[in-house]
């Protein structure tokens, strides 16, 4: 089994979608997993920012199209997986969804008060909304209008009696308190989505909020027009093995998997799905084609680089960053544990909890299960903090479920989008499910965890790029290159420094280092990129108060990559450097992702080079027509060159894909295979029980000494062939012989 993800927008509809589906079927996969699907808000893009569970999103296409679609992707062979969001709803328009607006107009009497996460006592008996800009008179931009309160182009419903009076006083007699948005931070009263303030909390552990929540979702699945389901962020939820469960009822026998980060040794839940959607799979095939002996020199220059100290330690650095998150944009979440702890306002213990949170070594837990990562974090905040260990020992047993939601939140703002930007000594390393501190892994520790994935987790997905990846595939199989190139690198970044550096050490190595790994790109996805990375890493400009000047100087050192001629010259060196090497490690990744343990996801393009940035870059058009042309070529026989079209990729992906369709009984086991030879080290690969993966690790370093020389791998008395390139092998057979074409290989045994 396989899928193949497609990101559903107005630019990209379900009939659009229904276009591509031959192209899909011929490369290989046998599910189409598609994202969010219900309504959105008006332009969303993404579509988790829900506003009505009960219709498909007409600007997606709407009922009809998902039954055509449906209807013509099972004519094909091929299920359907669509992506939930049960955690949240978009309330950015309050006037579109339903619900939200109904709360606003009656409170706390409302039909569906319930449903959203809302601590009222603490509003005083109203929810409050952090949509004020920064001026002391900003009240006076209220306005009455068509029976609505409107805030320039916010509008608000007016509660039924409101009476007669200045906007002023009729906003004062509402359910709502329109706050400025600088208040969120401390002061707001609903549960968000990290510190989305337009993405609200819903409570869908209550039943009637699962039920009215999921009733279209059932619907899909009872009609057949859906085969499967992908679970948003459930670590979101206040209790979600009870959701899982729940869903399990209504979902039957159809597949689950959910969007879970497993970090390190942390194990998968006992719920009832299929398993995770493969950060956790991404972050092991990066490590094994990254070369240890880079972590020095790289560690040591990343050091010289940051003044701030941060490169050194990511243990301190995730506990800083998760602290000023807790302390910063989610205090309005650790101030919530603390009052539901009974403790007030008291500032001590939202200190401790903070702390806690800090040194939280998962996501989070499900007591009463992992409550050692409680005790864990306990131990360090007490080691870290001695004044804090009365409190924390009367506090810790009484933490529960609200906590557990809360220490998600602070992950994934503190580490993924926040430390990641500031510990670069290689960026490709820090990516969603991934520690950064472990720089590589050698094939003998790539082959334990993939033997421990084939027996505990067969039917978790595994992914190398997906809607919410920091990079792409590719650009981080280049960016791999440097670790066999720090000299090389650490030149390149000193020159350009001292002709366009603007300030930031850290910074400027992350964003050239990205500008390398995505070359060639264009001046305005780099500049959205830095401008994102910048604000982000929060160190020299942030989000809510950006330093324009240091902005100007990091946007005019991404010009100079066009338009100085010396930095465009060293640009283009480096990147025609690391285009060989880099195209060896991203067919090297996608072959063993196709063929390990597990599930794999081929994310809309990535067949072809997947050379995108962060979010929205990842999420531009793909150009169907062209892999669709490609793919035909190679179906008439066609082995392309290794070169920037990537058709190479495009035939590794549908090789892989296709054998594992049409031979499922050669993926029963995993047993690694280990090359003989002078430049053994140099190989990965394994059986999964007649069908090997081969592929080429660090070829810099493999180049630089000559080849494959000596090195063979034994095949025994097997008869097999190269799916790639159609040659036969058997009994010991010389490397560079057998990936005289390719860096790769896909033998598979001869019927």
């Amino acid at each position: 089994m396989s899928t193949y993800r497609l990101q559903i927008s107005p630019t990209f509809t379900l009939r659009d979608a229904t276009q591509v589906l031959d192209h899909i079927r011929r490369l290989g996969a046998d599910w189409v997993y598609l994202s969010p699907l219900l309504e959105a808000e008006p332009g969303s893009m993404h579509g988790y920012d829900v506003v009505d569970h009960s219709r498909v999103d007409e600007a997606r296409g709407g009922p009809e199209a998902l039954r055509e679609f449906a209807d013509a992707a099972h004519a094909r062979g091929l299920k359907v997986l669509v992506d939930i969001v049960p955690n949240h709803m978009g309330v950015a328009t309050p006037a579109v969804n339903a619900w939200w607006w109904d709360v606003l107009a009656h409170g706390r009497d409302s039909r569906h008060a319930s449903f959203f996460d809302i601590d009222w006592e603490f509003g005083h008996g109203r929810l409050r909304l952090p949509v004020l800009g920064d001026g002391p008179d900003e009240e006076d931009a209220l306005r009455i209008e068509d029976g609505e309160l409107r805030y320039y182009d916010h509008r608000f419903p007016l509660a039924p009696g409101t009476g007669e009076g200045t906007p002023r006083e009729v906003h004062a007699r509402q359910h709502y308190e329109l706050m400025s948005w600088r208040r969120a931070d401390a002061e707001l009263n609903y549960r968000r989505f990290f510190a989305v303030n337009t993405l609200a909390g819903l409570r869908v552990e209550d039943q009637q909020v699962f039920d009215d929540t999921h009733r279209e979702i059932g619907r899909w699945l009872s009609e057949g027009l859906v085969d499967g389901l992908r679970v948003d962020h459930p670590d979101g939820l206040r209790d979600p093995g009870q959701y899982l469960e729940r869903l399990r009822d209504l979902a039957g026998d159809a597949p689950i998997w959910v969007e879970k980060i497993i970090e390190g040794d942390e194990r998968m839940p006992d719920w009832p799905v299929q398993g995770t959607t493969g950060y956790d799979a991404l972050a092991v095939i990066d490590r094994v084609f990254v070369d240890p002996s880079g972590e020095g020199p790289l560690t040591a220059l990343a050091g010289e680089l940051d003044d701030r100290e941060e490169s050194q330690d990511w243990v301190e650095l995730v506990h800083r960053r998760k602290r000023a998150v807790a302390d910063g944009i989610l205090r309005s979440e650790v101030l919530r544990v603390v009052r539901e702890l009974g403790e007030g306002t008291d500032e001590e213990v939202a200190d401790a909890v903070a702390e806690l949170a800090a040194w939280f070594p998962v996501y989070r837990s499900y007591l009463p299960c992992g409550d050692e990562y409680l005790e864990e974090a306990r131990l360090a905040a007490a080691a870290t903090r001695p004044d804090l260990a009365p409190v924390l020992a009367r506090i810790v047993d009484r933490l529960g479920e609200r906590f557990e939601q809360t220490t998600g939140a602070i992950m994934a703002k503190g580490v993924e989008d926040n430390a990641f930007y500031r510990f670069t000594r290689l960026v490709s390393l820090t990516e969603v499910g991934a520690d950064p501190s472990e720089f590589a892994i050698s094939p003998e520790e790539f082959h334990r965890r993939q033997s421990d994935r084939q027996r505990r987790l067969p039917e978790s997905m595994t992914a190398l790029s997906t809607h919410d990846t920091k990079r792409g595939e590719d650009t981080r199989a280049r960016i791999h290159v440097l670790a066999e190139l720090p000299g090389r690198w650490e030149r390149f970044l000193r020159t350009v420094r001292e002709r366009v550096g603007f300030g930031d050490g850290s910074l400027e190595s992350l964003l050239w280092q990205s500008v390398i790994g995505a070359w060639p790109a264009s001046r305005e996805r780099l500049h959205d990129y830095a401008l994102k990375a910048a604000r982000e890493a929060g160190a020299s400009t942030g989000w809510t108060d950006p330093d324009e000047a240091f902005e100007k100087r990091m946007l005019a050192a991404i010009d100079a990559a066009f338009d100085d001629e010396r930095v465009r010259a060293e640009v283009e060196a480096l990147a025609a450097v690391i285009e060989a090497p880099g195209a060896s490690n991203g067919l090297g990744a996608k072959l063993l992702q196709l063929m390990a343990p597990g599930i794999p996801d081929v994310y809309q393009g990535s067949e072809r080079w997947e050379r995108s940035l962060v979010d929205p870059d990842n999420r531009r058009p793909v150009e169907f027509d062209a892999a669709a042309g490609l793919l035909a070529h190679i179906d008439e026989g066609w082995q392309p060159a290794v070169d920037s079209s990537g058709a190479a990729k495009e035939l590794v992906t549908a090789k892989a894909l296709r054998l594992r369709r049409d031979r499922p009984e050669l993926f029963t086991g995993y047993r690694p295979v280990y090359a003989e030879g002078s430049r053994a080290g140099h190989l990965v690969g394994f059986d999964r029980g007649g069908a090997i993966a081969i592929a080429t690790r660090l070829p810099v370093g493999l180049s630089a000494t000559g080849g494959w020389a000596d090195t063979t791998i034994d095949l025994e008395d097997q008869r097999m062939r190269d799916e790639l390139t159609g040659r036969e092998f058997s009994g010991r057979v010389p490397l560079a012989s057998l990936l005289e074409a390719y860096p790769v290989a896909l033998l598979a045994v001869i019927r």
